[in-house]
């Protein structure tokens, strides 16, 4: 396991005039680019070969340093790594850089400081220890009922599980008896979308009925102060275009519904509920001090759902890039706590700006 000494050892090396930010071609690279941009700061992004022209040839305008590898775990080797504490880079976590580099590496391997909780990472697999959900209850949020057993399902659930070929995409289906499991389920890994080994290690969860939110967070670890960014809803597919028919269609149509995410747009939450939601972020994060020490630090997001009765319940985290590089079009928290422009990038790059100009890099880096 890499130690904070070894981290700060690298960093107190680094020309803190010359930092760039660090991200994986996938999952918000833009954002965080375009983020940095505007505090005149230098990024880097690594890419995977067949899908970097994104980011080297559209998005070029972006990025100081492109470096495309054959695979995304390549960044992992020594060669890589080597290259990116050169450019003094400080790298931003991402859902993609989770799952295509691996907890493992980044862990043990990756010696390149991060601006986020390393070892928070591994908490949205849901079949892992002291993860996402041992965190919500322990901090006393209120979460869904969590189901042991398929044979135990009395109401609307959820079963998460992912794509049998594109673990990173998801599966998920509904369910509201053993028998409607059952048969749901054989129908998906006959047709190949999910596989039957990881059915058995799928989370079933209650569904909340109710209006979906996703809170996007950025916790200063140098000022101890937790922001709001703003509120964001998912596009997905296949379950977007399924909703777009008629009824009659709909019941008619034997096509299994997924909801494999595809985009985002921004909302806003009514007033009085705005604490609800900043409740629910504190006590997450005093949770993560006492569990993964120093705990969570930079951008994080809830996602859950507001009641009928104006409850809210958080299904999901993210501890790193939420992946919503929709707010400053839409979603004006950041403007109502800066006065100006802060989306997500720009906050992150801020950060780590002002973190280098009073000599605290490693404050804010695992």
């Amino acid at each position: 396991m890499i130690k904070h000494d070894e981290i700060e050892e690298i960093v107190r090396k680094y020309d803190y005039n010359n930092i760039h930010i660090g991200v994986i071609g996938s999952h918000s690279a833009l954002e965080m680019a375009y983020g940095a941009k505007l505090e005149k700061m230098k990024t880097v992004v690594i890419c995977q070969k067949g899908r970097e022209k994104t980011y080297a040839k559209y998005f070029r305008n972006l990025f100081d340093e492109v470096i495309v590898l054959e695979k995304f775990s390549d960044m992992i080797d020594e060669s890589v790594q080597e290259k990116l504490r050169e450019l003094n880079t400080i790298f931003v976590p991402s859902r993609s850089f989770s799952v295509y580099v691996g907890y493992n590496n980044i862990e043990n391997k990756f010696y390149v400081p991060i601006h986020g909780n390393r070892f928070m990472l591994k908490i949205e697999e849901r079949n892992l220890p002291r993860n996402q959900y041992y965190l919500l209850e322990k901090a006393g949020i209120n979460m869904p009922k969590i189901f042991k057993s398929p044979d135990e399902i009395d109401r609307l659930v959820i079963i998460k599980v992912p794509e049998k070929k594109r673990k990173i995409e998801r599966a998920f289906f509904f369910a509201t008896s053993y028998e409607d499991f059952k048969r749901k389920a054989r129908d998906r890994i006959e047709k190949g979308i999910i596989d039957e080994e990881d059915l058995k290690k799928a989370t079933i969860e209650e569904y909340i009925i109710g209006a979906k939110f996703n809170a996007n967070f950025y916790y200063s670890i140098l000022n101890d102060e937790l922001e709001l960014l703003g509120f964001d809803r998912r596009i997905q597919t296949n379950i977007d275009g399924y909703l777009d028919l008629p009824a009659k269609d709909q019941l008619e149509l034997n096509i299994p519904i997924q909801n494999v995410e595809i985009g985002h747009y921004a909302v806003t939450l009514r007033e009085s509920q705005i604490e609800k939601i900043f409740e629910a972020a504190e006590k997450f994060v005093e949770i993560s001090k006492k569990e993964y020490p120093p705990g969570i630090i930079g951008l994080f997001a809830l996602q859950g759902a507001f009641t009928i009765d104006l409850k809210f319940y958080v299904f999901d985290v993210s501890p790193r890039i939420p992946g919503s590089p929709c707010l400053d079009a839409g979603s004006p928290y950041h403007k109502w706590k800066h006065l100006k422009e802060m989306p997500p990038g720009r906050r992150v790059a801020m950060e780590i700006k002002h973190a280098a100009k009073k000599g605290m890099l490693d404050k804010i880096v695992t």
